[in-house]
Order: C-alpha cells, then structure tokens, then sequence
C-alpha cells in the first residue's frame, strides 16, 4: 500500500515551504544540497554506493554545515509526522487505519452477544480510565515548539486534505518560518517543576476540552448502540501525574519540589475553572428556576449568574493565595478551597434547575462540560503520584534502628524485618526519636513523607515503591507513613519489575493480605504496579511478557478469593522494549479480569504527544482506550489452554537464556554497546531531568531501561524489543511444537500481539544503519558482536515470516507499514549524520565548538525518535 495521494500532496506542500524557508536564511545552495541528499536518501535503502556518497557528504561538511542539515531533516519528519497525524483522523484516514471499524466492531459483538442489558449497563458503569502522565527522560523538544507544531495541526484542518488554500498556506509559512528560527532543542536540563507545567500546559491544550467530548460522544454512542442512558455523573477517566512526585533515582525531585507542583497544580486548575465559570456566567441569564437554587440566592434575579459569581470569586481567591504561597512561602489558607465538592455543588445546584426547569438542552451545554472537567479534573488538576526506591525506606529504617540500640535493620532477614514492622505498626509510641539527627537523604524521604501527611487525600493519587520485593517493603512505606502523622489511607502500591520479582508477586501480596494491621489499612483495595521496563531488560521482551501475564493472572485470582478490588497499574513506555505498541490489541492481550478493577496506565512526554497532542486526537485516543477497556470486560479474551501454558514456559525460558547469553554473559558487552549507540553521549546530554543511572558503575543493572531502550533504537538495531523472542519460537518449532505454536498464533490474543510487535520491530530495525555505527564507531576486536547480533535479526526475520505465513512484514497492517517507510529515506541521513557527529564528538576534547556539535547531536536523536517513534 502506498500513503494517499492527498496526505503525500501535504507532505510535498509542507516541504516547500520549508525549504523555502530554509533557502531565505541559508540560500539557496543550502537548499539544493538538501534536495540532492533527500535524493540520495530515497535510494540508499537498496543503493550501496549512494549510501556511502550520502556518508562522504557529511564527513566533508562543518560542523555548522552538519547542524543546518540535521535541523532540515529533523523539521521535515516531524511536519510529516504532522500532516499524517491529522489524515489519519479525517473520514478516509479513520477507514483506511481501520480505528473506525475497531469501534463499530465492537458495538456489533455487543449486539451478537448474549449478555443482557443491565449486564452490559454494569460494566460501562465501572469502566474505569486513569492515566499517569510521566515526563521523558529523552524529550529534547521545547515546549514552545511543541505548540507551533499543535498549531500547524490546527492549520491542516482549517482545509481540504491536500489542498492549497491561500490564507492557511500564509499561516503555516509564518508557522513554520517561527520554527526555523527558533532553538528546537532546549540549551539546560529542564528541572521537574518544568516537566511538570510541560504536564499542565497538556491538559490546558487539548486533554481540557477533550474528556468532555469523549464522554458525550461515549454517552451518545451508547444509547445510539445499547439502548443505555448513562447517568449524568459519568465519569470514567482521570488524570494522575508522576511530574514531580517521581523520586526514584531523581535527586532533583526534592520534598520542596512536590509541594511546589501540588500548589502549581491546584493554581493551574483555578486558573482554568475561572474561564470556564467566565464563560458560563456570559451564557446562563436565564431568570426561571427551582425552589433549591431561588433559595440559595434569596430570590436572585439572575440565579444562575448570582451562585456562578460566587463561585467565580471563591477561584479567583484561591488562585490568588496559591500564587502568593508560590511566590513568598506565605498565604491565608482560609481563603483557598480545599475540596471539590466546594467546586462541584454549586455547579450541580445550577444543574439540577435548569433540568427541573425544562432546559435540558443549556443544562447538557458548556455546564455540562464543566461538570464533567470538575469531575475529571478538580480542583487539585491531577492527583500526584509518589515513587520512591525501596532501599530509601530501607535506609530510613536502618537509622532508627541503630539510633535506638536495636541494631542494623539492613542486616536482619525478611521474618525479623517483618516483625519489627509489624510491633511498631500496633505501637502507640512514636517511632522516630526527639532528640535524632537523621542524614540528609533520611531527612529528605521524611519530609516528603510529612508533606503527604498535609495534604488533602484528593490532591494525590498512590505511593509506589521501586524494586519491592518482600512484603517488609510495603510494610516500612505503611509504618513511616504512620510515623510522618499520616490520618487517612493512602494507597500503597508495590512495583514487581525484575523477573524474578513478577514471578513472586503473587506470594508476596498474599502474604502482605495476612498481616490484619496491613489488610485493614488497604481497605479492601490493593494496587499493584507491574513494570515493563526493567523487567525487558533484566530478561528480554517474550519473557518479561510472560512474567507479566502470569504475575496478572495470579494477583487477579488471589484478590478474587480474598474479596479484594484490584487495581494493576502498568508502567508503560512508549517502546516495544518497554510495554509499548498500539493500546487496543495490548489491552485485549491481558489476562480475563485484569480490567475488573479498572485500568492504569504510565503515558510517557513521548506517547502523550502522539496520543493527546491535539484536542481531537485526544479525544479519539480516550475512545480507542475506552472501547478496548470495555470489550475486554465485557467479552474477555479466553483462557489459555494447559498445552498453551506449557509451552510458553519453554518459551519463556529459552527466549531468557538467549537475551542473557548476549546481554550478560558476554563481559564485552556493555562496551560493545556503548561504543555503538549514544548512550554515552545521551547522558550528558540536556534531555529529563532525571539521570540516565540509579548507581554509578558500568554494570546494565545500574542502567535506567529508558536510555538503554531510546540508545539501541537510535541505531536501529532495536535489540530490546526482539532479542531471544523469535529465535526461542524457532527452537520449539522445529523441535516438534509445531501445532500447539499455530494454534496460539491464531486464537490466542497474547501470543499475537507479541508477534505484531516483533513484525512492527523488525519493520523498524535496519541491519545496514546499524553495521554503519558499527564500522566508524566501535573497535575491531567487538566488531563480531554487532555481526552476530545482525545475523540473528536476519534470521529472525526470515523465520517470522515463515511461521506467520506472509509475504512481507505488517502485511495485514498496510498503513503502518506505509508510515514507516514513507519516513525511512528521511531517516538514513540523519542517522548518517549521528555516526559523524559521534565520532568528532569522541575524539575532539571537550573545548572548542563542542556547542556546535551538541546541539547537532541532539537535533539528529530528535529526527531520528521523530522518525521512528515509539522510542521511549
């Protein structure tokens, strides 16, 4: 399948006129050697001499000259990301990518299905939809150009698809001339409090006016197919955020830090609930009402407007104190609102007469969106998240210990650990002594610890503990808690992330279950957050799937026979590596009831802009989530077979041995891989906030799995997300597994998920961009790593398409497969540009017109993450 002609027709448009651009600042000799190496780069897939023409070209320009051109590539991948984005949600982009059909095939199960109105009522009532917005520890992107591109969307839809029209080609030509001449990359590391607003500024974008039109049109859909009236206070989604409660390897993200984000949050929300009311107070003039609103007013003669002023002022209060409170560490408390019913009655008092009083219509209007931002939103804006390693509680409690006498508590074993814990827990006496000086990082877990005790419990979302393990490291977060003068509930949540750690999670929450302190303080709802990351890393992608699975399945078991909701929280990224990949076949590749108590999920600076850069493709994000979330409630995926079980075991456990035979087993390995990709230089690169390592050593187990996934990406050979996979499944194949391998390829959704990732990775991987970074970058006695890694891939291809019975790769997904291409000969010479780059970078001292070649660097990993996507 080839793109449109209509979005192709954008693309050339967008083009010229950024060259255009380009030739007014740069000339036009600039603009015709970018014309000639776009050509060179259409042809350098299949053209060995044309590759390396397009490689001498780099290597004879300047640093600078390296710089213009990387900036011109970078900026065409992401207008056609651009121009795709928006085709991709017109009438014929959403029957050509198939999203329409996935919703109205799922209406259609519903009607073919044997389920019963108030069955399928029930469980649209419990959908439940809360996404966890993270920061990307890769995003080099500044905001503000972010913006200009979110309005170039607004520009293509100002249009028939295609066309030239001339007033929004004048508006896309200042559009795009703006970014040309602004700094794309930004020149210092942001800090987590600009992460954080980067967080709002989403919200206030697209995601604001969004979630009220998802949930009508939701509504609308399913009276429309289902014959269901859903109640006026439905209300499935919500925001959280880790922007600035993620301290888990972040020493940036200090206690000042957190409350600075939890008033900038609720200054945010303030800020957008006084335009809202604004623009109510503009529209509701209507003077009939019911008793309940005439007496709230004393027999206003504008009722509406009267309780709507009022509230007005209460926002603009409290938006005044907080900005006092930001800006000089003092307020007046008294004046700010501290609950969301303050913000919810007197909208609702305003609803109900206009209901009672035949004004359905007004009532369902702007008031209506309003109700369902209070509702979604707050006035807190998003409930903040907190993530703090489990050593750090650890060390917490190792000080006190050894302050009062008792010994070293690092050094006692699980039992003795817990029955401490569980002493102090029933104890009325205080934990931490008077008269103790705690060290620094103590102090610091300690007063975050006391900031959540302040807060109101609607302000936060859950407390999550990295690298748990053993039930004594819930048990520390719930007694320190309890220490730091904690008086509600609020929920902890352990994070299995290593494989070992998945494939114990079912005892180690059974066992939490046991302790009557613990069981009463979870109020019959316990979180758990299964990670994807570290897990991939530590054993590949098939194994870490697999972990993953059954560590859902079990926890969904256990919590059914205990009588306990149960909330998975999945700590996606946006890669393959990483949990990644379309949402819809993800979800519906969970294991039946994992969706019961509603679905949790990380959206990462990345992702968030793909899925909720624009308001309307936001709200289709929402839709796609919310279809998938409640056809998997409502008609589960089947079990697995035993035979199935089986043999994902053995595949799980060769798909292991594999990935740690290269990986671990190889002492050369981790210099073979920093030698090859930038992982070295994304280090000390501007990009998160948040260090690239936990710990200080060259060990993989000390690397984030973020930069360990973003690096193998940015030279294609995308190792993470494939290694071991494919070339387990071959073993078994030919080893006589042949029927029960076909027979999960074809009816069970888990397993062919995990294959269209593969497809979708290999489509992505290049063997020949990476052989290059390979042959400038790495020395000669590691060289036959790469070979061996390039030959596997090979071979994986090759068998993939054997066993799936196609003829190329994302066969079934034509659309995909057209995008990637499309972006493919844009890609070859920034990633050309990136080994050149590289190599100047590693031998030239850290003096004289680094700048240049940083910035430079930068800009090609930000083409190259355009142009692939899906990297973090």
């Amino acid at each position: 399948m080839k793109l449109p002609d209509q979005l192709h027709q954008e693309i050339q448009n967008l083009g010229a006129i950024l060259g255009q651009t380009i030739a007014k600042d740069q000339g036009v000799e600039t603009l015709t050697k970018i014309e000639t190496i776009r050509e060179l780069g259409k042809t350098s897939r299949d053209d060995e001499e044309a590759f390396k023409q397009l490689f001498n070209q780099f290597n004879n320009s300047s640093n600078h000259e390296l710089l213009v051109l990387s900036r011109a590539f970078a900026k065409f991948l992401n207008l056609a990301n651009i121009a795709e984005q928006e085709y991709a949600n017109t009438v014929e982009g959403e029957e050509l990518t198939g999203k329409e059909k996935t919703r109205e095939e799922f209406f259609d199960k519903l009607k073919d299905s044997s389920l019963s109105k108030e069955q399928i009522q029930k469980a649209i009532n419990a959908l439940s939809i809360d996404l966890v917005l993270t920061a990307h520890p890769t995003e080099v992107s500044r905001r503000t150009m972010i913006q200009k591109f979110n309005e170039i969307n607004h520009c293509l839809r100002g249009k028939p698809f295609g066309s030239s029209v001339p007033s929004v080609s004048r508006r896309l030509e200042d559009l795009i001339t703006q970014s040309w001449h602004s700094n794309e990359i930004r020149s210092q590391r942001p800090t987590p409090i600009d992460e954080a607003k980067w967080g709002f500024a989403v919200i206030e974008q697209t995601l604001w006016n969004a979630v009220p039109r998802f949930i009508k049109e939701l509504k609308s859909q399913v009276k429309e197919h289902a014959d269901i009236e859903l109640p006026e206070n439905f209300s499935p989604v919500k925001f959280s955020s880790w922007m600035g409660g993620d301290r888990d390897g972040n020493p940036f993200v200090t206690s000042d830090v957190t409350e600075s984000v939890l008033l900038l949050a609720r200054w945010e929300a303030a800020d957008l609930f006084i335009r809202d009311i604004k623009s109510l107070i503009g529209e509701l003039s209507m003077t009939t009402a019911n008793e309940e609103l005439k007496a709230a007013t004393q027999n206003s003669e504008e009722p509406y407007r009267h309780i709507l002023k009022q509230l007005r002022q209460q926002l603009r209060d409290t938006r005044a104190e907080l900005e006092a409170k930001v800006t000089t560490g003092q307020w007046n408390e008294s004046n700010v609102m501290h609950d969301n019913q303050q913000l919810l009655e007197p909208l609702l008092l305003c609803y109900r007469s206009l209901v009672e009083c035949g004004m359905d219509s007004v009532a369902n209007g702007k008031l209506m969106d309003t109700l369902i931002r209070a509702r979604c939103f707050g006035i807190f804006l998003v409930k903040l998240d907190i993530r703090q390693h489990s050593e750090r509680h650890s060390q917490v409690i190792e000080e006190i210990t050894q302050s009062l006498g008792l010994g070293s508590y690092q050094q006692w074993g699980e039992e003795h650990k817990q029955e401490f814990l569980v002493k102090e827990l029933s104890s009325n006496r205080p934990l931490i002594p008077l008269s103790w000086q705690p060290s620094d990082d103590v102090r610091e877990v300690l007063d975050t610890l006391k900031l959540i005790a302040r807060q109101n419990p609607e302000a936060l979302g859950i407390y999550i503990i990295s690298m748990a393990s053993e039930v004594s490291d819930v048990l520390a977060v719930q007694l320190l808690l309890k220490a730091c003068g904690l008086t509600f509930k609020l929920p902890i949540a352990p994070l299995f992330e290593t494989l070992d750690d998945l494939n114990n999670a079912e005892q180690v929450i059974q066992k939490l279950f046991a302790n009557v302190d613990y069981r009463d303080y979870m109020d019959g709802h316990q979180y758990v957050m299964v990670g994807y990351s570290d897990s991939a890393k530590d054993a590949g992608v098939l194994s870490a799937a697999w972990a993953q699975y059954q560590a859902q399945e079990n926890l969904v078991k256990l919590c059914r026979q205990e009588d306990i909701k149960l909330t998975l929280f999945h700590g996606r990224g946006g890669t393959i590596g990483r949990g990644g990949g379309p949402a819809h076949s993800a979800i519906l590749s969970q294991p039946p009831g994992s969706l019961a108590g509603g679905f949790r999920v990380t959206e990462q600076g990345e992702t968030i802009r793909l899925k909720f850069g624009t308001t309307r493709v936001a709200q289709k994000s929402l839709a796609l989530y919310a279809n998938a979330i409640l056809e998997a409630m409502i008609l589960p995926p089947p079990e697995p077979k035993a035979e199935w079980r089986e043999v994902m075991h053995k595949l799980s456990d060769l798909a292991c041995e594999h990935y740690r035979d290269y990986v671990k087993s190889n002492d050369q390995f981790v210099t073979y891989f920093r030698q090859a990709t930038p992982e070295q230089e994304l280090g000390r690169l501007p990009l998160g906030s948040r260090p690239s390592k936990r710990k200080k050593d060259n060990s993989i187990e000390s690397l984030r799995a973020i930069p360990w996934i973003f690096a193998w990406a940015q030279n294609r050979l995308v190792l993470p997300a494939w290694l071991g996979a494919t070339q387990a499944i071959q073993e078994l194949y030919e080893q006589g597994a042949k029927e029960p391998l076909l027979a999960m390829k074809e009816h069970w959704p888990f397993f062919t998920t995990r294959l269209d990732m593969l497809e979708m990775v290999f489509v992505k991987a290049d063997p020949a961009i990476s052989a290059i970074y390979e042959e400038i970058l790495v020395e000669d006695a590691l060289k036959p790593i790469g070979e061996s890694l390039r030959t596997q891939l090979k071979n994986d291809l090759k068998f993939i398409l054997e066993f799936t019975g196609k003829e190329s790769l994302m066969q079934n997904e034509p659309w995909n497969k057209a995008s990637i291409r499309l972006r493919a000969s844009y890609l070859a010479p920034l990633h050309l540009m990136q080994v050149v780059l590289l190599q100047r970078l590693r031998e030239m001292p850290e003096v004289d017109n680094q700048h240049v070649i940083t910035q430079a660097m930068m800009i090609t990993i930000a083409g190259i993450a355009a142009g692939i996507r899906n990297t973090g």
